[in-house]
């Protein structure tokens, strides 16, 4: 359902409307297309604190240009050497001047160090980045976005700065990402890293799940579509359309996992778990039935088939597992306990397990928490609900598929083996949880 007040308030009467009133003025955000595959104007590299990081060839490598002053696409700020509150003064100073030239759907990338568990004087002053960084992008507005990266080799998070740096993060805004030092398996195409891989999409055949086997389809992937039998056909003119294949099969079913390693034999490279259900109702009036095949859907299948391919092998080394989330699970939301419960469960697997997978098949784990997005299922929520779900959030309307698509083809990039056990929310920075 298009956003009629997104629509009005780029128009002349709406902008004097809205801004006499009080009301939110969403900007048209900038998203990834052929035509225009990097955000436009230079880059502005600034630090605060004393940094050894060998950031200058990775950021040169995002395609953007450097500026030495003055507007810009995109403002990385180097802070992985503040120690102490004095530094934190340097933050201040590095982008109070800079903030004002962002261009409209720019970028503002803070880089932090982990806090040190052995000094509380930089560890409190790390952990002041995540409140200054979420707080910025509350504020930041004209369809601007600010994350904060934790790190400790530039090298090892490319994929991340490529990602957050380019108009695929749209709808991605107040993430606090943490990235380890593993080494980057540098891939030969960086517009088509997945080449050569096969990746599996569950509920694949609509919706999320169709834009994310477009998205990494587009990066190369060969796609596998899987639906449950009744949407075999549905699933059946995605695959084609992609040149993948279609996979009828009720994920809930016990030998899942079994049939899904059986038809693939030569393995996976990639397992996104989109397949999900809701059955809203309040608690009080939730019937057994209503809760367990939510439970069941959205978490104890992810469970099985998870194990069952782990354990088959059927997941090739540097495979990548990314599961699908929520903020109603980050957060909660009244008359969605079951879905609550089964999406905050899925945040749990993935923190669990990611060190496990990573270290006994070499596999990473993590997950994408949506937010509003616009689908057949929230245009059929009602309106002043809608409307809520689309304002309530720092961009001040709603998300497209193809924004949790992006993110799930981040993680599920060669060069993103760094990144592992975390839940990326991508939900425009809702006012929603943390």
């Amino acid at each position: 359902m298009a956003d009629r007040y997104l629509s009005f308030t780029g128009t002349a009467p709406g902008r004097f409307l809205s801004r006499r009133l009080g009301l939110p003025q969403p900007a048209v955000l900038r998203r990834w297309s052929p035509e225009r595959p990097a955000l436009d104007g230079p880059l502005l590299h600034l630090t605060a604190g004393a940094s050894d990081l060998d950031l200058a060839p990775v950021l040169a490598r995002t395609g953007l240009k450097p500026a030495e002053a003055g507007a810009a696409a995109a403002v990385v700020l180097d802070a992985t050497g503040v120690r102490d509150v004095e530094a934190l003064g340097e933050v201040h100073a590095a982008l109070h001047p800079a903030v004002r030239s962002v261009a409209a759907s720019g970028r503002v990338l803070v880089l932090g160090a982990p806090p040190a568990a052995d000094d509380h004087h930089q560890a409190a002053a790390q952990q002041a980045l995540e409140g200054f960084t979420r707080s910025l992008g509350k504020e930041i507005g004209r369809g601007r976005t600010v994350n904060l990266v934790r790190l400790t080799d530039a090298h090892a998070a490319e994929s991340t700065l490529r990602f957050l740096l380019s108009p695929k993060s749209a709808y991605v805004s107040g993430q606090v990402i943490h990235v380890g030092a593993d080494a980057p398996t540098a891939p030969d195409d960086w517009e088509r890293p997945l080449a050569g891989r096969t990746a599996l999409v569950t509920g694949g055949a609509r919706g999320i799940g169709e834009a994310v086997a477009e998205t990494l389809a587009r990066d190369g992937a060969r796609v596998v579509v899987l639906d449950v039998p009744a949407a075999e056909a549905d699933a059946r003119r995605v695959a084609e359309r992609l040149g993948g294949t279609a996979l009828a099969l009720d994920v809930t079913a016990a030998d899942a996992g079994e049939r899904i390693a059986a038809a693939l034999p030569d393995g996976l490279d990639a397992l996104i778990h989109n397949a999900g259900i809701t059955r809203d109702r309040r608690l009080v009036n939730m019937p057994a039935d209503r809760w367990g095949a939510v439970l069941e859907v959205n978490l104890a299948s992810v469970l099985r088939t998870t194990d069952a391919l782990l354990a088959a092998g059927a997941l090739r080394p540097g495979g990548r597992i990314v599961a699908t989330a929520s903020i109603a699970g980050l957060a909660g939301n009244a008359g969605q306990t079951n879905y609550g419960a089964s999406k905050a469960g899925v945040a749990g697997l993935v923190r669990a397990l990611a060190p496990r997978a990573l270290a006994e098949h070499g596999v990473t784990v993590n997950a994408v928490a949506p937010g509003f997005i616009e689908t057949k299922m929230t245009a059929a929520v009602p309106l002043f609900i809608r409307e809520a779900g689309r304002r309530m959030n720092s961009l001040a309307q709603g998300g497209l598929p193809v924004d949790v698509a992006e993110t799930t083809a981040w993680l599920a990039h060669p060069a993103s083996g760094a990144v592992n056990g975390q839940v990326v929310r991508v939900c425009g920075q809702s006012l929603l949880g943390a």
